[in-house]
């Protein structure tokens, strides 16, 4: 749960020292904060109460990795919030000298349909809200995790592991739930949408006509 005093710690880094820090993580996530590798988190703009988050359970071990447990573990409390500063910072327009794997190929129209549907209405009848609900109209909310200039790999790749229960750091189960209800179609839909950019604009715009 956040408190005020949550918040407060988490967005209380140093992003200066956040970049010196993150010259460790330069290699899987890229020096601009963009992989390379489509299954690996683009790091860049996301909200400092996010990363904090998942950097925190990393530590605590509420959210299981075996490459980021151990990293996360090497990190003081104050480490966290710097890095958590740092990649909030960043921006999220591209750079000619990284090599982001982000966005990916636009996926066809009826995928495009199926995923912005999703996105802007949910599916009342299976009782699955609407993306931008809790991500935001464009993807981004403070303090949910930014889906706007996500890989679309690894968005499938964290759908599957709340589905299956492998991941359960989502307070309340929303991830869990929602996950679980959606077709492994819907998944992928959903993946291919935001991997390809679709989620810097409102969802209505793209729908196809």
């Amino acid at each position: 749960m956040w408190t005020s005093e949550t918040i407060a710690r988490a967005t209380g880094g140093a992003a200066f020292h956040g970049m010196l820090l993150g010259r460790r993580c330069d290699h899987c996530h890229g020096a601009e904060g963009f992989s390379s590798v489509a299954s690996t988190p683009n790091l860049a703009g996301i909200d400092r109460l996010s990363l904090w988050k998942q950097l925190e359970d990393f530590r605590t071990q509420k959210r299981i990795s075996p490459v980021m447990q151990p990293i996360a573990a090497s990190l003081s409390e104050r480490d966290l919030t710097d890095v958590a500063a740092y990649y909030s910072m960043l921006p999220t327009f591209p750079d000619p000298q990284d090599n982001r794997s982000f966005p990916q190929s636009r996926p066809d129209l009826a995928r495009v349909a199926l995923a912005s549907r999703l996105v802007s209405t949910g599916d009342g009848n299976r009782g699955i809200p609407p993306c931008q609900a809790c991500h935001g109209p464009v993807a981004y909310r403070r303090g949910s995790p930014a889906l706007a200039t996500q890989n679309g790999d690894y968005i499938l790749r964290q759908l599957e592991r709340f589905a299956d229960n492998s991941r359960s750091n989502d307070i309340n189960m929303p991830m869990r739930t929602i996950a679980s209800q959606l077709t492994e179609d819907e998944r992928h839909a959903l993946a291919e949408y935001y991997g390809a950019g679709l989620g810097l604009l409102p969802a209505g715009a793209t729908a196809p006509r």
